[in-house]
């Protein structure tokens, strides 16, 4: 007789995992919007400017990442471009580094910042949980300085390891924060750390915040999802107030005591979290760190990866060149 699975949990359309532990990651939701969570293949020839390849940095472990190479104009020949390191968000439960909406946004980074971009496909939750995904993204920062020392990878022949900086949403800004305080630790050189960009983290605490309890759900974060992703990523037994979810709590280590480079955090104004994201602004300018706000008004969580409304709501075009201009402009001041 056949044994029949059982849903032990189904999150927002997103993820469901069964009792025998298997996970089926296909998006349940409205139809409409799965081509956003469907996988671009590489390509090597430039397409709208942006060539990509994807690599296995690490051949034991599996590590892949992918590349975005912009292409250059004859005037860029001899010029060496900086180095974007993302991680994707997703709730460290979901998500790929090739997924369409990153794609969009990473040849447009790619593009308009002069930048090489290097996407990690970080192992995910509740297979992998944390913190797995920050072993990855400092597994990666690792190759590239290993590629510092003696470029095997082609692509990245024309980047300037000067000026690497990391970028991450969502759960991905959690990334940020936790692989450049490891990065502060150790000597990478000669890659140079030279900005942090967390985007929208996924700071949050046990009890509820105010705008987790006033803001408007959206498909790229409701509450169920806050609730079950991290349940399922961090270590067994542990609350949000471990230091990945919550690094400005009194489990994390003292924000004071961490070398961090110069930081960009990027806030939505209608974000469910935002309240525990300008807690760690406070904490971060209370500990003297450098670091400055990109605020876009009137917008919800990830709202530049929904290509529908960027296509179709003026106001959401307009707040992601906004989101893309204040990037880019960081970038170029560092």
């Amino acid at each position: 007789m056949v044994r029949v699975k059982k849903i032990v949990e189904d999150v927002s359309g997103w993820l469901r995992l069964y009792d025998d532990g298997s996970v089926d990651r296909t998006w349940t939701g409205p139809p409409q919007v799965k081509f956003m969570a469907e996988s671009v293949p590489p390509h090597d020839q430039y397409i709208d400017g942006v060539a990509t390849r994807d690599v296995v940095a690490y051949p034991k472990s599996g590590l892949r990442v992918r590349i975005y190479l912009p292409e250059k104009t004859p005037e860029e020949e001899a010029t060496k471009l900086p180095v974007l390191l993302h991680f994707h968000g997703g709730g460290f439960c979901i998500s790929e580094a090739d997924w369409f909406m990153y794609y969009t946004i990473y040849t447009r980074f790619a593009r308009q910042a002069r930048a090489i971009v290097v996407s990690v496909f970080l192992r995910r939750a509740p297979e992998h949980r944390l913190p797995a995904a920050v072993d990855d993204g400092y597994s990666a920062l690792c190759w590239l300085s290993s590629q510092a020392k003696s470029c095997t990878e082609t692509s990245l022949s024309g980047a300037d390891f000067n000026r690497v900086f990391l970028i991450g949403d969502s759960s991905g800004g959690n990334l940020v924060h936790h692989v450049a305080a490891r990065a502060g630790k150790e000597d990478l050189s000669p890659l140079r750390l030279a900005g942090a960009i967390p985007v929208h983290p996924g700071f949050c605490r046990p009890e509820r915040s105010r705008s987790e309890m006033e803001q408007p759900e959206s498909p790229f974060l409701t509450l169920d999802m806050v609730d079950k992703f991290i349940a399922m990523a961090l270590p067994v037994g542990s609350t949000k107030e471990h230091p990945i979810t919550c690094p400005m709590g009194a489990a994390a280590p003292p924000l004071e005591e961490l070398k961090l480079p110069p930081m960009l955090l990027c806030l939505a104004e209608k974000d469910m979290i935002l309240d525990t994201e300008r807690e760690y602004y406070e904490a971060m300018k209370k500990a003297n760190k450098d670091i400055e706000i990109l605020m876009s008004v009137g917008m919800g969580h990830s709202f530049y990866l929904n290509k529908i409304a960027v296509d179709n709501d003026p106001a959401t075009a307009a707040q992601t060149d906004a989101f893309y201009a204040g990037v880019v402009e960081f970038i170029r001041k560092h």
